[in-house]
Order: structure tokens, then C-alpha cells, then sequence
């Protein structure tokens, strides 16, 4: 395999031309370690069909390397968002389904993908960003913690098998 180098990912919008099965494909192997944990995220499984009724309600970003789709974040702009009544407040976005194939990881690409997101919400006036993962996800916790979010919550989700830890982020202007 060639050598990876992250200055060749670029972030953009999802567009019409992307594969919704590609997409899919990257969310099932970005989340897949989690499953192993028998953490039943839905990105970990979720259909193609899923996967377009998610984009098409959100702003989904995606990293591209060339053509290849190697990273997918979707922020949730909607008021109020789906976090609980703490965040129903019309300053607070969230985001979700977020992943970075395997052999991307570690190379910045998910930092990237969640500052541009965290710019792109701060440029429509929201002023907080949440977020929801597994608690039992220690690394996934300790990288949102490193980037300034501080746990605010706990939600058991129907049907999932773990407890969600919900953060956020105050966004300096």
C-alpha cells in the first residue's frame, strides 16, 4: 500500500456524483472495531437506504483522497436538535455519523473533518456543538476530549446496547 499523507485528503460537501453505497461501505468498515466491541451503532450496519434518509435531512461532508471517499461527517443544523432537551436550544448543533476508514486513522483526517464542521456551524451563528457516542468507547471519548468537548449527559438510546455520553463544545467565535 502507497504511503497515505493527509494534505492529499480534502473535505467538500457530498455531492449528487458520490456513491451512496460507497458511502455506506465506509461508515460499515470505519465503524466496524466498534462493533467488535458489540457496540450496535447504527452507521455500523445501517442500509444504503439508511444512509440517503440520513444525508438527505443533514449537510454531509466527506474526506476525499482523489476520487475515494475516506471520511464522512454529518452535522445536524436542525432546531432543536436530537440530543436531548438540554440541547433544544436554538444555538446548539450537533453532529453524527462520523468515521474515517481504518487505514486513514491516526493521520489527522478525522481532525479535519470535525474542525470543518465546527466552522461550518460557527458560520451559521451556532454557537455549541454536540455530539453523542458510545461511553464505553474510551478512544472515541479521549479524542473528542482533546478536542475541547466535555461530557454533559448520558442517554440510553432504544435498542442500542450501551449508554450514550452526550458532549459538547462551546464554539469561540
Amino acid at each position: 500500500m502507497a504511503d497515505m499523507n493527509s494534505d492529499a485528503v480534502k473535505i467538500r460537501a457530498l455531492s449528487r456524483d458520490d456513491s451512496i453505497d460507497e458511502l455506506t461501505r465506509l461508515l460499515h468498515r470505519a465503524y466496524a472495531d466498534l462493533a467488535k466491541m458489540g457496540l450496535n451503532y447504527t452507521a455500523a450496519d445501517q442500509s444504503p437506504e439508511t444512509t440517503r434518509k440520513r444525508v438527505e435531512s443533514r449537510e454531509c461532508f466527506v474526506a476525499a483522497d482523489g476520487s475515494n471517499l475516506v471520511g464522512t461527517i454529518l452535522v445536524n443544523s436542525q432546531v432543536p436538535n436530537n440530543l436531548g432537551a438540554q440541547f433544544g436550544r436554538p444555538e446548539v448543533a450537533s453532529f453524527h455519523q462520523f468515521g474515517v476508514l481504518p487505514e486513514y486513522q491516526g493521520r489527522g483526517v478525522g481532525s479535519l473533518l470535525l474542525g470543518h464542521a465546527e466552522d461550518w456551524v460557527r458560520g451559521r451563528g451556532f454557537t455549541e456543538l454536540a455530539l453523542d457516542t458510545a461511553e464505553p468507547a474510551a478512544q472515541l471519548v479521549t479524542f473528542y476530549v482533546r478536542r475541547g468537548y466535555r461530557a454533559v449527559a448520558t442517554i440510553q438510546w432504544s435498542g442500542k446496547l450501551y449508554r450514550s455520553l452526550v458532549m459538547s463544545k462551546v464554539l469561540t467565535p
